[in-house]
């Protein structure tokens, strides 16, 4: 029989041997602080080492914020709508600043009852603490309501319509059946992509990233990426989840046009849904030119001068070819600074393993610009390759996009993940160690270095959630 003082004894080191189990268990350490510089333009844009850019790099920030109207006035300038998921570019790029992810509460969610879009339901995907969303459906869906596997569609089903606004006219549009959409499994869904920095990724020659491809070929882990490419001139596309943009030209007006609605100089038509457009008649007459100024909304302005000269979607391209790559810092971990230390073993822990493989720690240096210094012959640490990987059945999407399927995404860049609150494509986890094991699946390129990731210690996985939070 266990004495008295014997068994407190023994329940005391029990309580202490938990303790000290549950503190090492490792824990991402979670969004961290605002750090300096981020959301800022580019040292030599600062400096207007061209005569003029910082005027087109604050222009084009004062236009990414603006939030946008039916027709045209003073309050919003080119014509929102008839169909859009969100009234201004910074309402989906906020997290951390301007440029950024999607916010930790989600604007989407109140459109309906501020007035934004008064004649819709807001889809029960969105909710207010949950990612800023954009919907698609992988497949037509038949009469009955379920997916015609032989009728792809990965189209943008926008949100929301302009019906019942009172700058709308009579326009009146029905909202995409999300429930049928999600009762016949039919539906995936994608959050903002961060635009820091992403100039200079623009800025790489193809050269560059072929070169890069043919190092990361020679590795031990099963991985073989490919590149996506343009429909048009054959060349590396690196811009969108599957890299299915060329440019930031194309990537703000394609953004202009399905998320806002707004006909533009790079896609000029007022964008119905997929099974409107496809499978229909196109929108109804009631519903086009609703801002009355005739087709482009969005078109330069000849009569002004300087960085007012310019369209929407030029500036847009402008400021975001001009942000600053987001800065790295240090992390709290419960409260206290983590070593640095700590962090560097993690930096090599995530090179040994085969994270680096495709997250490449400098994707290259990138040619000689003409639009400003900063972007010229400059490494650019983002953290990725550019290429499309297959992912396996966890991540796939069903969604096709260039020469990317239904399982293939481009290695998301991970500069600034220590700023980021939605993870993944689709924003289904705010937690590291979640988004890192859904890297492993049926068919997915990732599994051997999620098996080695498996293998870690404690205090090894949390070095390296340390590292990956230091971004």
């Amino acid at each position: 029989m266990i004495e008295r003082s014997h068994f407190a004894l023994l329940l005391a080191c029990s309580a202490v041997f938990l303790l000290a189990a549950r503190d090492s268990t490792p824990v991402d350490p979670g969004v961290q602080t605002v750090q300096r510089g981020t959301g800022a333009a580019l040292p030599s844009v600062l400096a207007n080492d061209n005569p003029g850019i910082l005027a087109f790099f604050s222009d084009g920030q004062n236009r990414f914020q603006t939030v946008e109207s039916v027709s045209r006035n003073p309050a919003g300038n080119n014509g929102l709508g008839p169909r859009f998921n969100s009234n201004s570019c910074s309402s989906c790029h906020a997290q951390p600043a301007p440029g950024g992810s999607g916010a930790a509460i989600n604007p989407q969610a109140a459109f309906t009852s501020e007035g934004v879009t008064p004649d819709d339901t807001t889809p029960s995907f969105i909710t207010s603490a949950g990612p800023t969303r954009e919907a698609r459906f992988p497949f037509f869906l038949n009469s009955n309501g379920t997916a015609n596997l032989n009728a792809p569609n990965g189209g943008v089903e926008d949100l929301f319509t302009v019906s019942g606004r009172s700058d709308a006219g009579a326009c009146k549009l029905s909202q995409p059946n999300f429930a049928a959409a999600q009762a016949a499994n039919d539906i995936i869904f994608r959050i903002p992509t961060p635009l820091f920095g992403v100039g200079l990724i623009e800025n790489l020659d193809d050269s560059t990233l072929l070169n890069k491809q043919v190092v990361n070929e020679g590795n031990n882990f099963g991985i073989s990426g490919a590149f996506n490419r343009s429909g048009n001139d054959g060349t590396i596309t690196r811009f969108g989840w599957k890299a299915q943009n060329k440019s930031l030209h194309m990537f703000a007006g394609e953004a202009y046009n399905v998320e806002m609605g707004i006909s533009n100089l790079i896609f000029p038509q007022d964008r119905p849904l997929p099974e409107e457009d496809q499978q229909g008649h196109g929108l109804p007459a009631n519903c086009l030119n609703l801002s009355g100024g005739g087709y482009p909304e969005d078109t330069n302005n000849p009569s002004l001068s300087g960085a007012a000269i310019l369209d929407d979607v030029s500036a847009f391209a402008d400021y975001m070819r001009t942000l600053a790559p987001p800065p790295t810092g240090g992390v709290l971990l419960n409260g206290s600074a983590v070593s640095p230390q700590s962090i560097a073993n993690g930096k090599s822990l995530f090179s040994s393993i085969g994270c680096a493989t495709c997250h490449n720690t400098t994707t290259g240096t990138t040619q000689p610009s003409s639009i400003t210094g900063s972007l010229s012959k400059a490494p650019v640490h983002a953290f990725s390759d550019i290429e499309i990987h297959h992912m396996g059945a966890g991540l796939a999407d069903n969604v096709s996009q260039g020469n990317a399927g239904g399982d293939q995404f481009r290695t998301a860049p991970l500069w600034g993940l220590g700023q980021r609150i939605f993870l993944l494509h689709d924003g289904r986890t705010t937690d590291l160690i979640g988004a890192i094991q859904a890297h492993q699946s049926d068919g997915s390129e990732a599994n051997t270095v999620i098996d080695n990731f498996n293998s870690l210690s404690d205090a090894q996985i949390q070095n390296l959630l340390n590292f990956l939070r230091s971004l």
